[in-house]
């Protein structure tokens, strides 16, 4: 169930539960130093990373905008009625802000980053979930330990906005006050009575342990599982593509080919570079392609060979130069221009199917302490984006020179990045933003119309869609074109499936389930669901 109190869908008078990809509001919780804006902020990154909108509205900034001068802990005392009134206010404010987003501009989720310690700030939240059909998912943010407490106020409440021009110790003093104050009314969730039938998780000493209660749909797991992932350690991540390869020196792209004379020398020159530094207890990553691997062995240390970095798939055009793929495939050259993040090579990948392809890897990076990940140029893109909160539009264009080490390495709200060239010559592999006019964009269409479903272009759509008919077909035509499918009672489709599919199979090469199902459907004159969507299991 979506909403305290109910306990079946008749009385929520919500079809919000039954919608699978209903909107969904992430409601932080917790009091002041716990680290809620920094989950919210790295959970928001992370999921427009793998491609769902994804927004923070953040209760603090919202107080700023109205109360333009912070002097003392007081403004959060739970007997200042006036106070109390005008956080209550901005509260509202930030609601609209989120309908206004879920419902109007297409986001997906919204991170909703305040403390909401009572059970009334929370049930308002409730309320105004339900009256829109949100989901509403609770992440509360549990902590005692005093020297994480304090180190948190050290590294982010410092440099607040909220205490311009004051030194530590003031700092310190009034966030404890201020932390103090809400203690008085702070409600934690009860996950054995008031709030069982809430779906939340709770976080506790920074990921030491977590609960987890009533976890709704996908999307939510997906939070669960980043956020037992993260951790607060303090640790660097080095990036760097392999050693320059003979294929770079004639231009072509994928392949497995070895490394160049230069890229030897960067080999040696990154071995080097990780003595100086004296990168202890260092792991290190490549992919199964044999130019990150000679780039790791001359290093002298174990590595881990990981398939999910290897480099894009670029299908019908591996090891082509871009001229040969625009004398011989020009229509896919152009359509790659046109959106090269969800444009997806015959027979091959996309950015976006990267991106999914390299999830695992992050949430490994996540856990990990120092790792030096040897990969290639678009997946050293897509690592780079997640870490710098990149959009898919500058993802494919983002600089990934060769023999040159990339160090990120998270703080409070982002993550800081140290570029060190290691002096080897290399070709330069990297291809700008094409420049479009709406006169290119004109010339392309036609062909991307044309285009069947035997490689198209990855759906845009953050809830993939089967693709039923080619683009230019009418509809009056689709079904007259199909083959007949053998009669058959949907009573006697669990007893023989495999003699159904054999039959079927033999009239349609590799069908599309859905457009199958459509034609049972249209062969029984939509009779029986139930047994329908049985049919459709034992497929």
């Amino acid at each position: 169930q979506t909403y305290h109190g109910c306990q079946a869908p008749e009385t929520c008078g919500s079809w919000a539960s039954y919608m699978t990809n209903s909107p969904t509001m992430i409601v932080m919780i917790g009091l002041p130093a716990r680290g809620k804006t920094y989950m919210s902020k790295k959970l928001t990154r992370y999921l427009n990373w793998i491609g769902v909108p994804t927004k923070v509205f953040n209760l603090g900034v919202y107080r700023r905008n109205t109360v333009k001068s912070y002097k003392s802990y007081d403004f959060f005392r739970h007997d200042n009625k006036e106070a109390m009134e005008i956080r209550k206010k901005f509260a509202i404010v930030a609601l609209t802000d989120v309908k206004t987003y879920l419902s109007e501009e297409g986001g997906q989720i919204a991170v909703f980053d305040a403390t909401n310690t009572t059970r009334e700030r929370r049930e308002l939240i409730l309320n105004f979930a339900k009256d829109n059909a949100y989901k509403v998912f609770f992440v509360e943010s549990v902590c005692d330990d005093p020297d994480v407490i304090a180190e948190n106020i050290m590294d982010v409440k410092v440099s607040s906005p909220d205490y311009p021009e004051r030194d530590r110790e003031s700092v310190m003093e009034d966030f404890l006050k201020r932390i103090e104050c809400y203690k008085v009314t702070y409600q934690p969730l009860d996950p054995d009575e008031h709030d069982k039938n809430l779906s939340f998780i709770q976080v506790i000493n920074v990921g030491r342990s977590f609960l987890v209660n009533r976890v709704q749909d996908y999307i939510q797991s997906k939070i669960v599982y980043y956020l037992m992932n993260i951790h607060v350690h303090s640790h660097s991540i080095y990036l760097c593509r392999h050693g320059e390869s003979h294929h770079n020196v004639e231009g072509r792209i994928g392949g497995d080919s070895e490394l160049s004379e230069r890229g030897k020398e960067f080999a040696v020159a990154l071995k080097r570079f990780v003595k100086e530094h004296k990168l202890l207890d260092l792991k290190v990553w490549t992919s199964q392609l044999r130019r990150t691997i000679q780039t790791a062995e001359e290093l002298g240390i174990p590595y881990e060979q990981w398939k999910i970095l290897n480099e894009i798939d670029a299908g019908v055009c591996e090891e082509m130069t871009y001229k040969m793929i625009e004398e011989k495939y020009p229509e896919e050259y152009a359509m790659r221009d046109q959106d090269k993040y969800h444009y997806r090579y015959p027979g091959g990948e996309s950015y976006q199917d990267l991106v999914q392809r390299l999830e695992p890897v992050i949430m490994e990076l996540e856990r990990q302490g120092n790792v030096l990940v040897i990969c290639h140029q678009a997946v050293m893109r897509c690592l780079l984006a997640y870490f710098l909160d990149k959009g898919a539009d500058d993802l494919p264009f983002l600089k990934c020179p060769l023999h040159t080490v990339l160090k990120l390495t998270p703080v409070a709200y982002g993550c800081k990045v140290d570029v060190f060239d290691l002096g080897v010559e290399a070709i330069n592999t990297h291809r700008d933003r094409p420049l479009q006019n709406k006169g290119q964009t004109d010339a392309i269409l036609p062909a991307f119309l044309r285009r069947n479903s035997f490689t198209p272009l990855s759906s845009q759509d953050q809830i993939k869609r089967p693709r039923l008919y080619s683009v230019g077909n009418h509809s009056h035509t689709r079904m007259s074109q199909a083959p007949t499918l053998p009669s058959m009672q949907f009573s006697e489709a669990s007893e023989g499936s495999e003699t159904v599919q054999s039959e079927v199979s033999a009239q349609i090469w590799r069908p599309s389930l859905l457009v199958f199902l459509q034609l049972v459907m249209t062969e029984k004159n939509h009779k029986a669901p139930c047994s329908l969507f049985f049919y459709y299991e034992k497929c």
